[in-house]
């Protein structure tokens, strides 16, 4: 459901939009500001279960998993076909867009892979925190370059709005991964599909769209070496108690009159919070 302008202002008694979740581009958070209404999310709740959901997708990908898969159903068995296009993760260089708190996750998960990591963030983080998610600092351009997979974990702000282009998917690795498990709208809808069907991409994985729900002939459905699901990655039952929980408390503080904690708050007071939600959208 996407709370728009039009919407805040037909509600003349909203005081508050609480995402029992994480993610407000679906609110106008100019509009809330405007008409003093809290905007609040559940800030934190499901990174693991996303961290974990791109690391499966780069295996899926890389060890070019589905296909496998389809053959069992399928009654086939030709392994001379599916061994051609799988790899070891081991050695491979990963660059990981957005070094968030998700991105940060998934970095430290893949040391284990002994993988080779760099990461693009526009403030760039502290030589401990390089250090301890195993990563170095590169620009974006440098990342596509050289990197066999990228891993997308930024949030959806005008920067961002469709910044993977046709330039930006073609000025990658020739038969690179990438893996967008931020937002759909970051990746250019249909320079994907022409980069998957000319093979310049060698696979797509991911759970966002533009738009959400995804229309049954959305393009994305049916290009070629992808492994795309609905927008599930950070609905585990784990992180549904986490979003229970905390949706529980920011209602409780809200209706005793208490501030709720400035972590889950994205817009107070007539203001949009500063931070990373101080873009129209967030992550």
């Amino acid at each position: 459901m996407y709370v728009t302008k039009e919407m805040m202002e037909k509600a003349s008694n909203l005081k508050l939009i609480l995402t029992a979740g994480v993610g407000s581009d679906h609110v106008d958070l100019g509009a809330a500001a405007e008409n003093n209404i809290t905007v609040a999310e559940q800030t934190a709740s499901n990174v693991v279960s996303v961290a974990e959901h791109a690391v499966m997708c780069i295996l899926n990908l890389v060890r070019n998993f589905i296909p496998q898969y389809h053959q069992v159903t399928n009654g086939e068995w030709d392994i001379a076909g599916l061994a051609k296009k799988a790899y070891d993760l081991e050695g491979k260089t990963v660059g990981i867009y957005g070094a968030g708190a998700i991105g940060q996750l998934v970095a430290m998960r893949l040391k284990a892979f002994d993988v080779k990591m760099y990461y693009y963030k526009r403030t760039r983080l502290s030589n401990v925190e390089e250090a301890v998610c195993g990563f170095r600092y590169v620009r974006l351009d440098d990342m596509m370059k050289h990197c066999d997979i990228v891993v997308i974990e930024a949030p959806l702000t005008p920067e961002t709005e469709g910044l993977f282009d046709h330039d930006v998917l073609f000025g990658m690795k020739k038969g690179a991964w990438l893996v967008n498990t931020s937002r759909g709208a970051i990746v250019d809808r249909d320079a994907l599909v022409e980069a998957l069907e000319q093979g310049h991409l060698a696979g797509y994985a991911g759970y966002v769209w533009d738009p959400e729900p995804a229309p049954p002939d959305h393009p994305w459905r049916n290009m070629p070496n992808h492994m795309m699901t609905p927008h599930t990655a950070g609905t585990t039952l784990d992180a549904q108690k986490h979003y229970a929980e905390d949706t529980r408390r920011c209602l409780e503080a809200f209706f005793a009159g208490e501030q709720i904690e400035q972590d889950h708050l994205i817009v107070d007071g007539g203001e949009i919070v500063s931070g990373t939600h101080k873009a129209i959208y967030s992550s």
